[in-house]
């Protein structure tokens, strides 16, 4: 199989014969069709005398530096993984505490190997439900709970009769739809950190990284009318 038939069929060709994509189908391809992993550095231990030591993303910037592969090392890619894809990975494996770090590298990776994007509950609008409900004979029937008494005049008689209400909730709740979406919005700036990363870094030899990301929003323009 040559290299261009592992791109995606809907990719344009950009400048310099590679192939133009946008950051989403390059993560995309890289985790899911190439299976490019993330490659961390290992933790520094003081007993074998290591130090901070060189993750593969110093490796490849070091590497771009001199114009050349560098054979070697600690970290050595896997053979049967495309070189432009194992430079994806590493430059996710490098994002920022500010944006998630290793956390949301794992999550944009995990969720590029499954061809997803963040769930941020499209269509999802607040309904007000009781908490809990029972069937019958007659159908369903929302609970009620005892919440106090009253006296009230029946038939020339005071009577006390219990007051009862019907718990409610709100499903899908509004916290949740934010989390979602804050979930999302977390995900969106790390492609796009992921994507100002890969075009600077100029170190892809087959993929021209176009400026193409999802929206930034999309419930925004899901909701107009």
């Amino acid at each position: 199989m040559s290299i261009h038939s592992r791109f995606p069929n809907r990719s344009a060709t950009g400048t310099h014969g590679k192939r133009a994509l946008g950051v989403q189908q390059v993560l995309e391809w890289a985790f899911r069709t190439e299976k490019a992993r993330l490659e961390l550095p290992e933790p520094p231990d003081p007993e074998r005398g290591d130090g901070l030591g060189f993750g593969l993303e110093y490796v490849l910037m070091q590497r771009a530096a001199l114009g050349c592969r560098i054979d070697g090392g600690r970290y050595k890619p896997d053979s049967s993984t495309h070189e432009d894809a194992e430079v994806i990975a590493a430059c996710v494996a490098n994002l920022p505490t500010s944006l998630g770090g290793l956390r949301m590298a794992i999550r944009i990776a995990e969720l590029a190997r499954a061809g997803m994007t963040p769930d941020w509950m499209p269509g999802a609008v607040p309904r007000c439900v009781p908490v809990e409900t029972k069937r019958n004979q007659h159908g369903d029937r929302s609970i009620t709970i005892p919440v106090g008494t009253a006296r009230v005049l029946s038939r020339g008689k005071w009577r006390t009769v219990e007051l009862r209400a019907c718990p409610v909730t709100f499903s899908p709740h509004p916290e949740q739809i934010a989390a979602a979406r804050r979930h999302y919005a977390q995900w969106w700036l790390g492609l796009r950190w992921v994507r100002e990363g890969l075009i600077a870094g100029g170190m892809l030899r087959s993929i021209e990284v176009t400026d193409t990301l999802p929206k930034r929003e999309p419930w925004r323009a899901s909701t107009r009318v």
